[in-house]
């Protein structure tokens, strides 16, 4: 065996540019130190399938070793399952995320979507009621795949969203519909999207489009309370002490979290690519004093002055802007991963 590995594998593993891949050449993957860390201590974890038609949500067992094709993220509490199962949250994905496939799927990037998504600041009632809802979805489609072994998660969406539409079933189609408890997810869905406009303080009636505009207002709202020393922690137990903090500050300015994120002032941010970051990322400089023309927001990011354009259309070249500093994103850092 090893004979075979050595002159089948390594040839090709020594011309491969990661040094861990080179190192470990015998090795058939990696072990995801990320996620084995934060999922270390915890029971379940949040994964989805990163390019799906579509974005569903499901707590697995942490004795559940994920491949590459998931997007695993280290939260095992039940709201947070809610508010990634809600609307809000898959509109927000497909308008930040990408594309891929024969079907041109949508696919669920983590530094695109999930770590600039924010999360409603719910009340303990309200997180209780979404918790709870998003529990039993989760409880009711695993015991519906348990019972059939015919039915896939897949397929009861398809069919899901056939009932949405009110287009017509077929006769296997209703007998599916009734095994699969169709109208229940459903409801449940519905719900969870009215439990979450609530926790936001949002009317249940909006569409794709405001909410995606709600949601970019609320992530520079909450860029400029971190200026202000006031992170969102999702795990703070988990956070905190990995971002290197013995104590997270109240009062103060970004500068003092800088300075213990070595991370967060090594270099200058990269210009979001996708619209939804690149709007949020202006609308964030455009907070604060002074002023501050789009060539000038350009140059605070990595890439220099390539991002003058996209700027200018957002920010307006001739006008002055508002001086603002980039985001840390602190809050969803470290408890996600992604391919």
């Amino acid at each position: 065996m090893y004979q075979h590995l050595l002159v089948t594998v390594k040839p090709e593993r020594d011309l491969n540019r990661r040094a861990v891949r080179r190192d470990n050449w015998w090795l058939f993957g990696e072990t995801a130190p990320a996620f084995r860390d934060y999922a270390a201590d915890l029971p379940r974890y949040i994964a989805t399938v990163e390019t799906s038609k579509h974005r569903v949500f499901q707590f697995l067992n942490s004795d559940i070793l994920p491949d590459n094709m998931l997007v695993c993220i280290g939260l095992d509490d039940n709201h947070a399952l809610g508010v990634l199962s809600s609307r809000a949250s898959v509109v927000w994905a497909l308008a930040a995320g990408g594309w891929l496939g024969v079907g041109n799927d949508p696919r669920y990037s983590k530094s695109k979507v999930f770590d600039p998504f924010p999360f409603p600041d719910a009340t303990p009632e309200q997180r209780h009621a979404i918790g709870d809802l998003a529990e039993e979805l989760d409880a009711t489609r695993k015991e519906v795949l348990a019972e059939h072994s015919d039915l896939t998660l897949t397929g009861l969406y398809n069919l899901r969203e056939k009932l949405v539409k009110g287009e017509p079933f077929t006769e296997a189609e209703q007998d599916q519909r009734r095994r699969g408890r169709i109208d229940i997810i459903a409801e449940l869905h519905d719900r969870i999207d009215a439990a979450v406009a609530d926790a936001y303080g949002w009317p249940h009636d909006l569409t794709d489009e405001q909410i995606v505009e709600r949601l970019v207002a609320l992530n520079a709202e909450r860029h400029a309370e971190e200026q202000q020393g006031k992170v969102r922690w999702l795990r703070p137990d988990y956070q905190i002490a990995r971002a290197g903090l013995t104590q997270l500050p109240t009062r103060g300015k970004a500068e003092q979290i800088e300075a213990l994120l070595p991370e967060a002032k090594a270099k200058k941010p990269a210009f979001p690519r996708d619209a939804i970051g690149q709007t949020a990322a202006v609308l964030a400089d455009l907070r604060g004093g002074g002023t501050l023309r789009a060539g000038e927001i350009a140059a605070r990011y990595s890439q220099g002055r390539t991002p003058h354009r996209r700027d200018a259309r957002r920010a307006g070249a001739a006008r002055p802007c508002r001086r603002g500093r980039r985001p840390l994103s602190a809050a969803p850092r470290g408890l996600s991963r992604g391919q």
